[in-house]
């Protein structure tokens, strides 16, 4: 059997040979390091990852064990409710000799669950009160807004779905953040996602959830991205067990749960994270010029610490094991990848990933994270947010990549908002649409998405807000629709279709942008007086039926049934038929499946033809439908037969004649 000579990525890209070395000397570096960390093959990575079972509060058989690493350190106190908030003897933890490590042990009646307690720790020259690095039970008091540690030991949680694997060919998400999940002006709960947003999830026909804001964070209007504890789960949405069962809930329910995970940066706080956690702020942390994020306003990780990858792994471990998440999306892969964090960089040619401003640490530990996740969960799902298009980070790891399983097709987005704001509706042009939204690397799946929380924050517009801006306000109710909202309507759900339509991996939607949310997202903050007015979700909009809301919505739920009727939608490639700029007409098939759409404003189509495979097809899905919110211009009910043409009769091609209205798209299945 003839075997390459290059590399897999390389094989599958010939345009990377010139860079094979680089790609084949990171590929290298990971393993060298991966056989560091597991003393030559003689344990298993996730062997390794095991520091949350060390570290930390712990009960034993034997009483308390409590550990932290602190290597800076010159004397430990725990302080609490145990002991008046006082330095004592009792609970002072000790250095374990020749090593960094402190270590306390207590008998059982020292500590109590629900307990509040913290570190006292010293160092040369200073001290402090410190929240520890590896607690899992973080809250904060509501009237002093401090964060303290608190003593977790319920009684376990029993899970009911031990055995769950995700059925996700295509992934389809569903991003969602539990404390802006309801419809009241405050913080939601894990228990009100699980009732009353979870069977709208199901019922929309998404599989996946993806939750942001899980890892503990100061500040609540940071969307979860600066965080401080990074193996507490947010308090200010309940108790770790009430968020074991809103996991096992949706496992029950067929549905895979992701988190966002935040190993990008870490808040820059000290009372509350590991910014100064014993007198040396590098502990964590890239030293000097990298200690900070230009733009983030945090601390950079420093993955070239063996303490801090282990750290890091351990968190991925966590997660998966104790709480029984089936993956990650991975936040600011960009920001990880780049010495610039990707700031001000153009990113026009190949050799800009391999110039060496790439941080060969970090590409280490995101190829070493991805190794342990599937170590310790075969089944579960990665997912790397990054922007630059770096070429692997969606590859096999044997193949020279980075191991994840799907990268975020984040141009997509971009593209759209370009377009919908810098042209006419009669400038849009199939052929650069359907190039856009297929933009891709043949050897890595993605997740494609026309908007995400991203584009529905304050300073920028959700799709259904740039196309119809304040007329929702005042013409989204049924009898008072203008042109405006008639055509805003028409475009978000034809803009939904050829993008979730063209996937070669998976789609998301965030939630309530499904319907056409008709405000953006900002938290309490000084500047809108901590108000919750806009950190909500107004279910009542969609569920009313006399608003145009809940059109949105029942397309969306089609669109993604029609989109699973196709077996093996993912495997199964999209093969153009036809484009025509002039017209605005583009059509493509999936399988047994003809996407046709008509992008133009004003001009409609009768008997327009497409060459297909000879044979009869059935509408499974039109825009235009009037329970869509539609015109009802064409009879749906009617069979599609193609007419025979001895010209492409060798081909078994027929013509497939349409009429097609304005500003519309339609889905037919073939019969068999």
């Amino acid at each position: 059997m003839k075997t390459s000579k290059h590399i897999g990525i390389v094989e599958h890209d010939g345009w990377l040979e010139p860079y094979e070395q680089a790609i084949q000397g990171r590929h290298d570096h990971a393993m060298w390091k991966l056989q560091q960390l597991t003393a030559k093959g003689r344990m298993t990575l996730s062997q390794f990852a095991n520091g949350h079972e060390y570290y930390g509060l712990h009960k034993t058989n034997d009483g308390w064990v409590f550990r932290e690493w602190a290597p800076n350190a010159t004397d430990i106190f725990l302080v609490g409710d145990f002991n008046d908030w006082k330095e004592t003897d009792a609970y002072r933890v000790k250095r374990i000799a020749g090593t960094d490590n402190w270590e306390l042990k207590l008998p059982h009646e020292a500590l109590q669950h629900g307990q509040f307690f913290k570190m006292h720790v010293k160092w040369q020259g200073g001290q402090g009160e410190r929240i520890p690095a590896w607690i899992n039970r973080v809250v904060q008091d509501e009237t002093t807004k401090i964060f303290t540690a608190q003593v977790w030991n319920p009684e376990p949680y029993q899970w009911k779905n031990t055995t769950f694997r995700p059925n996700t060919t295509p992934l389809l998400i569903y991003e969602c953040h539990i404390g802006m999940a309801q419809d009241a002006e405050r913080v939601g709960t894990y228990d009100e996602f699980r009732e009353n947003i979870l069977p709208r999830v199901v019922a929309d026909g998404y599989n996946c959830i993806q939750i942001m804001a899980i890892q503990e964070h100061p500040y609540y209007g940071s969307f979860g991205y600066h965080v401080s504890s990074f193996f507490a789960p947010s308090s200010r949405f309940g108790t770790p067990e009430q968020l074991k069962q809103l996991i096992d809930e949706a496992h029950s329910q067929g549905i895979a749960v992701i988190m966002d995970i935040v190993h990008s940066h870490a808040v820059k706080n000290e009372l509350e994270g590991l910014g100064n956690l014993c007198g040396d702020p590098n502990q964590y942390f890239y030293p000097g010029e990298r200690h900070e994020h230009p733009a983030w306003d945090s601390l950079c990780f420093d993955y070239g610490k063996d303490q801090v990858i282990h750290f890091l792994l351990s968190n991925c471990k966590y997660w998966l094991e104790e709480f029984h998440f089936d993956g990650f999306r991975f936040d600011g892969v960009t920001s990880m990848l780049y010495y610039s964090h990707g700031l001000g960089e153009a990113f026009g040619g190949y050799g800009d990933y391999f110039n060496g401003h790439e941080d060969d640490n970090a590409i280490c530990y995101l190829t070493l994270a991805n190794k342990l996740i599937h170590e310790v969960n075969a089944n579960a799902i990665t997912i790397a947010e990054e922007v630059s298009g770096m070429p692997g980070l969606a590859a096999k790891i044997e193949d020279g990549g980075y191991g994840f399983d799907y990268r975020m097709a984040m141009n997509i987005p971009d593209y759209w908002i370009k377009t919908i704001k810098e042209q006419k509706d009669e400038d849009w042009k199939p052929s650069s649409i359907f190039w856009e939204v297929k933009n891709r690397r043949a050897d890595e799946k993605t997740v494609s998405y026309c908007e995400s929380h991203d584009q529905a924050l304050v300073g920028d517009k959700t799709i259904i807000f740039r196309l119809i801006d304040a007329d929702m306000y005042w013409h989204f109710k049924k009898g008072y629709e203008n042109d405006n909202v008639n055509r805003g309507i028409a475009l978000h759900k034809m803009i939904r279709l050829v993008t979730a339509s063209t996937i070669n991996g998976g789609y998301l939607n965030f939630m309530g942008n499904e319907f056409g949310h008709p405000e953006w997202i900002d938290f309490p903050r000084e500047g809108n007086g901590w108000s919750y007015k806009y950190a909500r979700r107004q279910w009542s909009l969609v569920d009313d039926k006399d608003l145009l809301y809940h059109y949105l919505g029942d397309f969306d739920r089609a669109m993604l049934e029609t989109i699973k009727s196709e077996e093996a939608f993912n495997e199964t490639p999209v093969q153009e038929i036809w484009h025509n700029d002039g017209d605005q007409v583009l059509a493509y098939m999936r399988g047994d499946l003809v996407f046709v759409f008509n992008f133009s404003p004003a001009r409609s189509f009768a008997d327009y033809g497409f060459l297909v495979p000879a044979g009869a097809y059935d509408v499974v899905l039109n825009t235009d439908n009037p329970a869509f919110g539609g015109f009802g211009l064409t009879d749906d009910s009617i069979t599609h037969f193609t007419n025979y043409d001895t010209l492409y009769a060798a081909d078994k091609k027929e013509w497939l004649k349409l009429y097609i209205p304005a500003r519309s798209a339609v889905v037919l299945r073939k019969k068999p």
